[in-house]
């Protein structure tokens, strides 16, 4: 069971209307690794999370989270296999009435009848995890968008799952707080032995952070591998997304006629 891949993905459709999401997108992502799915924007990547937990149903294909069909399970096994699944979210998520310990110990009294000294103590050693101890009895919205990440990330083990899904973690942090958010997804994966995938655009961070990095475009993948190898041998569209180049085979212009044909057009339909 160690060796085997925590997801597998294979042969994924999904439609939102008329737009295809994913085209036959197969992947797998090893257990006990960071694993890291980047994209351009729109190309799906929040939507992949929701399907992996089980939120949305793929129109074709599988995906097995821990040899579990997802799509197959009853409402009380996904229920179940979500308890061993952490979530961050974008934006942190916490609830906005209760502080920053209830947040924290909420997913516990929810699924726990443990002693309150016991739960008292589980609650404090998560968010000495992520160094916020001592902002136990802060209300969310007094926290900064770095510190409610963290507070997030607590919450988001507070259950000691074995999956951790984040949904773009460094967006709109300053640069000391990304190093931090970075340093502790790196440092709670190996401390608890987790299987992590983030959703990012942020490629500097996601190549500094992962084991192996997925990028995926138009419905599908295009290129994945640990990222001194992705950098290494990377296809003219890989390289034009990590290096941030503002033109290549995705081009800065949208497709259409010539500029010359289009102002030669225009000036014959102003001479009519």
């Amino acid at each position: 069971m160690e060796d085997s891949p925590h997801i597998v993905i294979e042969n994924l459709c999904f439609r939102r209307g008329r737009k295809m999401i994913f085209d036959d997108l197969s992947m797998r992502i090893p257990r006990g690794q960071v694993t890291t799915v980047m994209g351009p924007s729109g190309s799906g990547k929040t939507t992949l999370l929701r399907l992996v937990g089980g939120q949305l149903r793929p129109d074709k294909g599988r995906i097995w989270v821990d040899g579990q069909e997802v799509a197959r399970l009853s409402t009380r096994r996904l229920y179940a296999l979500r308890k061993r699944m952490g979530m961050l979210f974008q934006s942190g998520a916490l609830l906005t009435d209760l502080s920053v310990f209830e947040n924290v110990a909420f997913p516990l009294r929810e699924h726990t009848d443990l002693p309150e000294d016991v739960l008292h103590a589980l609650v404090l050693l998560k968010l000495e995890a992520v160094g916020l101890r001592a902002a136990r009895d802060l209300d969310p919205a007094t926290l900064s968008g770095g510190m409610a990440r963290r507070v997030a990330l607590a919450r988001a083990i507070a259950l000691d799952p074995d999956l951790i899904l984040y949904d773009e973690p460094f967006t709109g942090l300053d640069p000391i707080t990304m190093g931090q958010i970075v340093s502790l997804i790196r440092r709670t994966n190996q401390s608890l032995g987790l299987t992590s995938v983030l959703v990012s655009h942020d490629v500097t961070e996601a190549m500094a952070i992962s084991d192996q990095v997925v990028l995926i475009a138009d419905g599908r993948v295009v290129d994945a591998g640990p990222p001194d190898e992705l950098e290494a041998r990377a296809s003219d569209w890989s390289a034009q997304f990590l290096q941030g180049r503002p033109d290549g085979p995705v081009p800065f212009h949208y497709p259409g006629a010539s500029y010359r044909d289009d102002l030669l057009g225009q000036g014959e339909r102003r001479d009519d």
